[in-house]
Protein backbone atom coordinates (compact mmCIF):
# COMPACT_ATOMS: atom_id res chain seq x y z
CA UNK A 1 0.00 0.00 0.00
CA UNK A 2 2.49 2.41 0.84
CA UNK A 3 4.56 1.97 -2.01
CA UNK A 4 1.10 2.19 -4.26
CA UNK A 5 0.68 5.64 -2.38
CA UNK A 6 4.50 6.98 -2.94
CA UNK A 7 4.06 6.03 -7.05
CA UNK A 8 0.59 7.99 -6.36
CA UNK A 9 2.04 10.94 -5.50
CA UNK A 10 5.32 10.90 -7.49
CA UNK A 11 2.32 10.94 -10.56
CA UNK A 12 0.54 13.95 -9.01
CA UNK A 13 4.01 15.60 -8.46
CA UNK A 14 4.99 14.69 -12.45
CA UNK A 15 1.51 16.06 -13.09
CA UNK A 16 1.94 19.46 -11.36
CA UNK A 17 5.46 20.18 -12.69
CA UNK A 18 4.04 19.53 -16.13
CA UNK A 19 1.62 22.05 -15.87
CA UNK A 20 3.39 24.50 -14.43
CA UNK A 21 5.95 24.15 -17.03
CA UNK A 22 3.25 24.90 -19.73
CA UNK A 23 2.55 28.21 -17.31
CA UNK A 24 5.25 30.97 -18.81
CA UNK A 25 5.33 34.26 -17.12
CA UNK A 26 5.91 37.30 -19.57
CA UNK A 27 5.76 40.06 -17.75
CA UNK A 28 6.69 39.54 -13.66
CA UNK A 29 6.31 42.53 -12.45
CA UNK A 30 3.13 44.09 -13.25
CA UNK A 31 0.92 46.94 -11.46
CA UNK A 32 -2.78 45.71 -11.80
CA UNK A 33 -2.48 44.45 -14.98
CA UNK A 34 -5.72 44.67 -16.86
CA UNK A 35 -7.99 44.66 -19.84
CA UNK A 36 -6.10 42.90 -22.77
CA UNK A 37 -6.44 42.63 -26.33
CA UNK A 38 -4.30 40.50 -29.09
CA UNK A 39 -4.15 43.19 -32.04
CA UNK A 40 -2.00 43.12 -34.97
CA UNK A 41 0.67 40.10 -33.59
CA UNK A 42 0.56 41.74 -30.30
CA UNK A 43 -0.82 41.91 -26.81
CA UNK A 44 -1.73 44.78 -25.22
CA UNK A 45 -2.49 45.36 -21.87
CA UNK A 46 -3.29 47.94 -19.56
CA UNK A 47 -1.35 48.60 -15.78
CA UNK A 48 -3.50 50.47 -13.94
CA UNK A 49 -1.07 50.80 -10.92
CA UNK A 50 1.46 52.54 -13.23
CA UNK A 51 -1.17 54.45 -15.57
CA UNK A 52 0.35 53.14 -18.74
CA UNK A 53 -1.06 50.93 -21.95
CA UNK A 54 1.80 48.18 -22.16
CA UNK A 55 2.39 46.47 -25.89
CA UNK A 56 4.47 42.71 -25.84
CA UNK A 57 6.12 41.82 -28.99
CA UNK A 58 6.53 38.64 -27.83
CA UNK A 59 9.84 39.26 -27.12
CA UNK A 60 9.66 42.51 -24.73
CA UNK A 61 7.49 44.50 -22.69
CA UNK A 62 7.04 48.27 -23.42
CA UNK A 63 5.30 51.21 -22.66
CA UNK A 64 2.48 52.41 -25.41
CA UNK A 65 1.10 54.97 -23.67
CA UNK A 66 0.91 56.74 -20.10
CA UNK A 67 -1.16 59.14 -18.60
CA UNK A 68 -0.89 60.20 -14.56
CA UNK A 69 -4.82 60.22 -13.10
CA UNK A 70 -6.05 57.53 -15.97
CA UNK A 71 -5.86 54.72 -13.72
CA UNK A 72 -6.82 52.44 -17.13
CA UNK A 73 -8.42 49.21 -17.16
CA UNK A 74 -8.89 47.81 -20.41
CA UNK A 75 -8.07 48.68 -24.20
CA UNK A 76 -9.46 48.02 -27.26
CA UNK A 77 -8.50 49.10 -30.82
CA UNK A 78 -11.16 50.69 -32.61
CA UNK A 79 -12.91 50.67 -36.31
CA UNK A 80 -10.78 54.45 -37.03
CA UNK A 81 -7.25 52.04 -36.12
CA UNK A 82 -6.99 54.22 -32.57
CA UNK A 83 -6.83 53.01 -29.35
CA UNK A 84 -9.43 53.48 -26.59
CA UNK A 85 -8.92 53.14 -23.10
CA UNK A 86 -11.07 53.11 -19.95
CA UNK A 87 -9.61 55.82 -17.41
CA UNK A 88 -11.27 54.30 -14.25
CA UNK A 89 -10.39 57.22 -11.96
CA UNK A 90 -10.72 60.08 -14.54
CA UNK A 91 -14.28 59.26 -15.60
CA UNK A 92 -13.32 59.16 -19.11
CA UNK A 93 -12.48 57.34 -22.36
CA UNK A 94 -9.56 58.05 -23.67
CA UNK A 95 -8.74 57.99 -27.21
CA UNK A 96 -5.08 56.78 -28.54
CA UNK A 97 -3.38 57.30 -31.65
CA UNK A 98 -1.85 54.25 -33.46
CA UNK A 99 1.41 55.66 -32.99
CA UNK A 100 0.63 55.97 -29.14
CA UNK A 101 -0.43 59.45 -28.66
CA UNK A 102 -2.82 61.04 -26.85
CA UNK A 103 -6.41 62.39 -28.71
CA UNK A 104 -9.20 64.29 -27.41
CA UNK A 105 -11.03 61.76 -24.83
CA UNK A 106 -14.67 61.04 -24.63
CA UNK A 107 -15.99 62.50 -20.79
CA UNK A 108 -19.91 62.64 -20.79
CA UNK A 109 -22.63 60.61 -22.67
CA UNK A 110 -24.99 62.51 -25.36
CA UNK A 111 -26.94 64.10 -22.38
CA UNK A 112 -24.01 65.62 -21.33
CA UNK A 113 -23.84 63.39 -17.93
CA UNK A 114 -20.50 62.06 -17.17
CA UNK A 115 -19.71 58.47 -16.46
CA UNK A 116 -18.39 56.64 -13.18
CA UNK A 117 -15.61 54.36 -13.38
CA UNK A 118 -15.42 53.10 -17.17
CA UNK A 119 -14.76 49.94 -16.89
CA UNK A 120 -14.58 47.37 -19.60
CA UNK A 121 -14.94 47.42 -23.17
CA UNK A 122 -16.97 45.07 -26.27
CA UNK A 123 -16.07 46.36 -29.70
CA UNK A 124 -18.77 45.15 -32.38
CA UNK A 125 -19.03 44.46 -35.79
CA UNK A 126 -20.41 48.10 -37.14
CA UNK A 127 -17.62 50.36 -35.76
CA UNK A 128 -19.40 51.05 -32.24
CA UNK A 129 -18.12 49.82 -28.64
CA UNK A 130 -20.43 49.07 -25.27
CA UNK A 131 -18.26 50.00 -22.13
CA UNK A 132 -19.17 49.50 -19.00
CA UNK A 133 -19.89 52.26 -15.78
CA UNK A 134 -18.69 50.70 -12.88
CA UNK A 135 -20.40 53.51 -10.37
CA UNK A 136 -19.40 53.99 -7.13
CA UNK A 137 -19.55 50.24 -6.33
CA UNK A 138 -20.66 49.10 -2.69
CA UNK A 139 -24.45 48.49 -2.07
CA UNK A 140 -25.24 51.42 -4.45
CA UNK A 141 -26.90 50.40 -7.60
CA UNK A 142 -25.85 53.13 -9.74
CA UNK A 143 -23.54 51.16 -12.80
CA UNK A 144 -24.45 51.85 -16.68
CA UNK A 145 -23.86 50.21 -19.74
CA UNK A 146 -23.39 52.90 -22.92
CA UNK A 147 -22.61 52.55 -26.65
CA UNK A 148 -19.77 54.93 -28.09
CA UNK A 149 -21.23 54.86 -31.91
CA UNK A 150 -18.88 55.43 -35.12
CA UNK A 151 -19.99 58.64 -35.43
CA UNK A 152 -18.49 59.22 -31.88
CA UNK A 153 -22.10 59.69 -29.86
CA UNK A 154 -21.99 57.69 -26.45
CA UNK A 155 -25.40 56.62 -25.30
CA UNK A 156 -26.60 55.39 -22.23
CA UNK A 157 -28.18 52.15 -23.28
CA UNK A 158 -29.25 50.60 -19.80
CA UNK A 159 -28.74 51.76 -15.86
CA UNK A 160 -29.81 50.19 -12.07
CA UNK A 161 -26.90 47.91 -12.74
CA UNK A 162 -24.83 46.74 -9.72
CA UNK A 163 -21.27 47.23 -10.26
CA UNK A 164 -20.76 46.67 -14.15
CA UNK A 165 -17.51 45.54 -14.63
CA UNK A 166 -16.80 42.98 -17.54
CA UNK A 167 -18.58 43.31 -21.26
CA UNK A 168 -18.59 41.18 -24.06
CA UNK A 169 -20.69 40.41 -27.37
CA UNK A 170 -21.77 37.00 -28.38
CA UNK A 171 -20.71 36.27 -32.00
CA UNK A 172 -22.78 37.07 -33.81
CA UNK A 173 -23.67 40.80 -32.22
CA UNK A 174 -27.13 39.62 -30.63
CA UNK A 175 -26.58 39.38 -26.98
CA UNK A 176 -24.44 41.29 -25.04
CA UNK A 177 -23.28 40.08 -21.99
CA UNK A 178 -22.46 42.21 -18.54
CA UNK A 179 -21.11 40.86 -15.58
CA UNK A 180 -22.13 42.50 -11.74
CA UNK A 181 -19.57 42.01 -9.91
CA UNK A 182 -21.44 42.78 -6.66
CA UNK A 183 -23.90 40.30 -7.51
CA UNK A 184 -21.54 37.51 -8.22
CA UNK A 185 -23.64 37.05 -11.66
CA UNK A 186 -23.70 37.30 -15.22
CA UNK A 187 -26.77 39.15 -16.78
CA UNK A 188 -27.68 39.86 -20.57
CA UNK A 189 -29.35 41.66 -23.32
CA UNK A 190 -30.72 41.34 -26.77
CA UNK A 191 -29.01 43.76 -28.77
CA UNK A 192 -31.02 46.12 -30.71
CA UNK A 193 -30.70 49.03 -33.53
CA UNK A 194 -28.35 51.52 -32.92
CA UNK A 195 -26.98 49.79 -30.26
CA UNK A 196 -29.46 49.19 -28.17
CA UNK A 197 -30.32 46.78 -24.97
CA UNK A 198 -33.66 45.10 -24.27
CA UNK A 199 -34.97 42.11 -22.24
CA UNK A 200 -32.49 42.30 -19.57
CA UNK A 201 -32.29 39.29 -17.85
CA UNK A 202 -29.81 36.80 -15.45
CA UNK A 203 -27.88 34.33 -17.44
CA UNK A 204 -25.57 32.84 -14.58
CA UNK A 205 -25.20 33.17 -11.06
CA UNK A 206 -21.63 31.61 -10.25
CA UNK A 207 -22.89 30.55 -6.52
CA UNK A 208 -25.21 28.28 -8.63
CA UNK A 209 -22.04 26.57 -10.39
CA UNK A 210 -20.34 26.42 -6.86
CA UNK A 211 -22.79 25.74 -4.31
CA UNK A 212 -20.40 24.50 -1.98
CA UNK A 213 -17.68 27.74 -2.32
CA UNK A 214 -17.41 30.93 -0.75
CA UNK A 215 -18.60 33.57 -3.72
CA UNK A 216 -16.67 34.02 -7.05
CA UNK A 217 -16.72 37.55 -7.51
CA UNK A 218 -16.81 37.68 -11.33
CA UNK A 219 -15.07 40.18 -13.37
CA UNK A 220 -13.59 40.29 -17.14
CA UNK A 221 -15.28 38.06 -19.59
CA UNK A 222 -14.64 36.64 -23.07
CA UNK A 223 -16.30 34.66 -25.95
CA UNK A 224 -14.83 32.34 -27.79
CA UNK A 225 -15.20 31.36 -31.72
CA UNK A 226 -17.13 28.24 -30.46
CA UNK A 227 -19.47 30.90 -28.07
CA UNK A 228 -18.10 29.51 -25.03
CA UNK A 229 -18.01 32.41 -21.76
CA UNK A 230 -14.66 32.59 -20.10
CA UNK A 231 -15.01 34.55 -17.00
CA UNK A 232 -12.11 35.93 -14.67
CA UNK A 233 -12.07 36.56 -11.00
CA UNK A 234 -12.25 40.18 -8.89
CA UNK A 235 -9.60 40.24 -6.44
CA UNK A 236 -11.37 40.03 -3.58
CA UNK A 237 -10.84 37.24 -2.17
CA UNK A 238 -7.75 35.11 -0.83
CA UNK A 239 -6.56 31.94 -1.99
CA UNK A 240 -3.50 30.21 -3.38
CA UNK A 241 -4.86 30.11 -6.99
CA UNK A 242 -7.78 31.73 -8.81
CA UNK A 243 -9.38 29.87 -11.54
CA UNK A 244 -11.31 30.57 -15.21
CA UNK A 245 -14.48 29.65 -15.12
CA UNK A 246 -15.67 28.78 -18.83
CA UNK A 247 -19.65 27.66 -18.95
CA UNK A 248 -21.46 27.27 -22.83
CA UNK A 249 -24.43 29.42 -23.96
CA UNK A 250 -26.55 27.70 -21.64
CA UNK A 251 -24.71 28.68 -18.35
CA UNK A 252 -23.66 25.01 -18.57
CA UNK A 253 -20.20 24.70 -16.62
CA UNK A 254 -17.58 23.46 -19.54
CA UNK A 255 -14.35 23.40 -17.37
CA UNK A 256 -11.82 25.84 -15.22
CA UNK A 257 -8.36 26.75 -15.55
CA UNK A 258 -6.09 27.58 -12.91
CA UNK A 259 -3.57 30.48 -12.65
CA UNK A 260 -0.66 30.17 -9.74
CA UNK A 261 -1.93 33.55 -8.33
CA UNK A 262 -4.59 34.55 -6.03
CA UNK A 263 -6.33 36.55 -8.79
CA UNK A 264 -7.45 36.47 -12.51
CA UNK A 265 -9.36 40.00 -13.35
CA UNK A 266 -8.89 39.59 -17.08
CA UNK A 267 -7.51 37.90 -20.14
CA UNK A 268 -7.28 37.55 -23.84
CA UNK A 269 -7.33 35.22 -26.44
CA UNK A 270 -4.23 34.25 -28.49
CA UNK A 271 -4.49 34.33 -32.24
CA UNK A 272 -5.08 30.74 -32.43
CA UNK A 273 -7.43 30.73 -29.25
CA UNK A 274 -5.03 27.57 -28.01
CA UNK A 275 -3.22 30.24 -25.65
CA UNK A 276 -4.65 32.48 -23.01
CA UNK A 277 -2.77 35.76 -22.17
CA UNK A 278 -3.98 36.21 -18.53
CA UNK A 279 -3.55 39.33 -16.31
CA UNK A 280 -3.13 38.48 -12.92
CA UNK A 281 -2.63 39.88 -9.12
CA UNK A 282 -0.25 38.31 -6.08
CA UNK A 283 -0.98 41.54 -4.11
CA UNK A 284 -4.47 41.86 -3.98
CA UNK A 285 -4.99 43.99 -0.80
CA UNK A 286 -2.72 47.08 -1.61
CA UNK A 287 -1.45 48.93 -3.87
CA UNK A 288 0.48 49.15 -5.86
CA UNK A 289 -1.42 45.41 -6.49
CA UNK A 290 1.91 43.52 -7.80
CA UNK A 291 1.38 41.00 -9.92
CA UNK A 292 1.92 38.81 -13.50
CA UNK A 293 0.86 38.45 -17.08
CA UNK A 294 0.63 34.69 -17.99
CA UNK A 295 0.72 32.33 -21.33
CA UNK A 296 -1.07 29.85 -20.72
CA UNK A 297 -2.49 26.90 -22.64
CA UNK A 298 -6.58 26.79 -23.31
CA UNK A 299 -7.05 23.12 -23.05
Amino acid sequence: MKAIVLSLLATMAMTLRVEAAEVKVINPDTWFAEGPVWYRDKLFYVEYGRHTVMVWDGKANKVFWKQEGCGPSAVVPNADGEFLVTCYDSNSIGRISAEGKSLEPFTVDRSAAPFVGPNDLAPDRKGGVYFTGSGKGGALIDASAYYLGKDGTVTKVADDLHNANGVALSNDGNLLYVVETEDNRIIEFDVGNGGSLSNRRVFLRLDDLFPDRPHIWPDGIKVDSRGYIYIGQSPRSLGTSAEIVVVDQDAKLLRTLSVPSPSVPNFAFGPDEKTLYVMALDEIDKAPWRGKVYEIPNE
